[in-house]
């Protein structure tokens, strides 16, 4: 079996296993080992990966529903290869996390972290338009109900319909894209419908698309993309969500920001000239959701909402640096996409052990905690220096190309984008002042216990990752490079507006 059928197939199996299980405890030691040798699975793809070659790898290619001309086609490529390990990475510590605050249905509820990593895994691999979109659609059941029930506010039913309904809203603009594009497909070879339908990434980024269809397309993914990014005004869910969903979940929500994936690697290729057009509108996007997002998360007094916006504007700067259109600015976004699976997630499983202890996350309820939780207090200072961009941490780095690629691009939003970093370091480290070396709670004695052995576990392998990458950044910035210039190269040469060299210019044959 190739390894990303195999990569998708595995979690499926272990979910479908543990359903059948009558031991709540053997469910949860099952899924955890499935977890571990998914994610030893895809450290292995990783060492197979060829950096130098731009191409997709390990692809496979089957007939699905031949009427239609659609398929099970998997690969990837220096874009994607690295959210394989970190997806793992981030259900082993969801799983972690939830060992000992899920109580009820725990065969149910491990059954359905697995489902959703065997669905998000299928994100990041499929290269058939519509199989994409089968998963992209596959991660609302299981995110629906692991928030609605095992929720941890009064309005966690209200969540999750809310997550549902938007992101609902955002899948028909993307299935109305995808087939606009397999019907342009079938017009420039003169095919008949349905037969001539092509719904292959790979043959839709060759296939030159008119003017007329470019700015249609471009927006229609965009719209579909944004929601799930989020991005201003579509980021209302992820604050909710953040405070009545349980924090594991919070912070695979958080961690995978499936959205900002979908606009690097479909709406901006498959529609370059409109992406070039209105790259401006993507950075004014970018801009108005960073410092929105900063100063409202400058506002909050409680933990979980503050690192939902913290989120949002992160999302704002990522946005930015796609918008720049140079090779600094797009690994600074990819590599900063990565980040976001160790960074903003261990964030927020933190928050979620300090939710458990003390029963609440709002500022006036904490104070002194690095006294009385030393353990968990470092960790927490490593992770929101990493969120802030401190050298040494692997924020730095990616902070760096992203500031200079939108520098070299828009002077304006490059100073945007500082300016942004200025705010991210006053909220993160105002509230560290407040909650962790504020006024010492009395209430804190005794009944704060500090990071147990399987909580240190959770958070040691993001921490090491952090420092790792912060003083070794080519480590992963050489994995996309290749990719990267050829992703800039299909853009920059805008292959639909010279129909007669798009073989000379194939994003994925260089």
């Amino acid at each position: 079996m190739n390894i990303l059928s195999l990569l998708i197939a595995l979690p499926l199996f272990g979910s479908v296993a543990i359903s059948l299980t009558r031991s709540a405890y053997l469910a949860k030691v099952f899924a955890l080992a499935i977890a571990v040798l998914e994610l030893l699975i895809t450290i292995r793809a990783v060492q197979q990966f060829n950096a130098d070659d731009n191409s997709f790898q390990f692809v496979e290619n089957y007939t699905w529903i031949p009427s239609l001309n659609i398929h099970y086609q998997l690969g990837v490529d220096g874009i994607s290869i690295l959210f394989l390990p970190m997806t793992a990475l981030l259900v082993v510590m969801a799983i972690l996390a939830s060992w000992r605050s899920v109580q009820s249905l725990c065969r149910l509820h491990f059954a359905l972290l697995l489902l959703l990593e065997a669905c998000t895994i299928g994100v990041f691999s499929a290269l058939d338009m519509i199989l994409f979109f089968v998963f992209w659609e596959m991660t609302l059941p299981p995110i629906f109900y692991l928030i609605g029930l095992w929720g941890i506010g009064p309005k966690r039913r209200l969540a999750a319909g809310k997550y549902t309904l938007f992101m609902l809203f955002g899948g028909v603009p993307l299935l109305i894209a995808i087939m606009l594009l397999a019907i342009n497909h079938a017009n420039q070879i003169n095919g008949a419908i349905p037969q001539t339908l092509s719904f292959s990434f790979v043959s839709l980024v060759e296939t030159p698309l008119p003017s007329e269809w470019q700015t249609m397309v471009f927006l229609l993914l965009m719209l579909g993309f944004a929601v799930k990014a989020p991005l201003v005004p579509f980021h209302t869910w992820l604050p909710t969500a953040a405070m009545e969903g349980p924090t594991q979940i919070t912070a695979l929500l958080t961690g995978l920001k499936l959205g900002v994936y979908g606009i690097l690697r479909f709406a901006m290729p498959l529609a370059p000239s409109a992406a070039i057009e209105y790259n401006w509108i993507m950075g004014i996007l970018g801009a108005i959701t960073l410092i929105y997002g900063a100063l409202i998360a400058l506002q909050q007094s409680n933990l979980r909402r503050l690192l939902a916006y913290a989120s949002i504007s992160h999302v704002g700067l990522v946005i930015i640096g796609i918008a720049s259109l140079n090779l600094q600015g797009i690994q600074g976004a990819i590599l900063q996409l990565l980040n976001f699976t160790i960074i903003a997630s261990s964030l927020m499983l933190i928050a979620g052990l300090i939710q458990q202890r003390l029963g609440s996350t709002e500022a006036v309820h904490l104070g002194g905690l690095a006294g009385v939780m030393p353990r968990l207090s470092c960790f927490y200072l490593l992770f929101a220096l990493a969120s802030i961009g401190i050298p040494g941490t692997n924020g730095f780095p990616a902070e760096l190309l992203l500031v200079l690629g939108t520098l070299l691009a828009h002077p304006s939003l490059g100073i945007t984008a500082l300016l942004g970093a200025v705010l991210s370091a006053a909220y993160m480290l105002s509230f560290i002042r407040r909650a962790f070396w504020g006024r010492y709670q009395q209430a804190h004695s005794g009944l704060t216990p500090d990071l147990q052995t399987r909580e240190l576990v959770i958070l040691f392998i993001p921490a090491v990752l952090v420092i790792l990458v912060g003083f070794f950044p080519n480590s992963v910035i050489k994995t996309n490079q290749k990719t990267a210039e050829a992703w800039l190269s299909h853009l920059l040469l805008e292959p639909a507006s010279h129909p007669a060299k798009a073989s000379e210019i194939s994003f994925y044959h260089q």
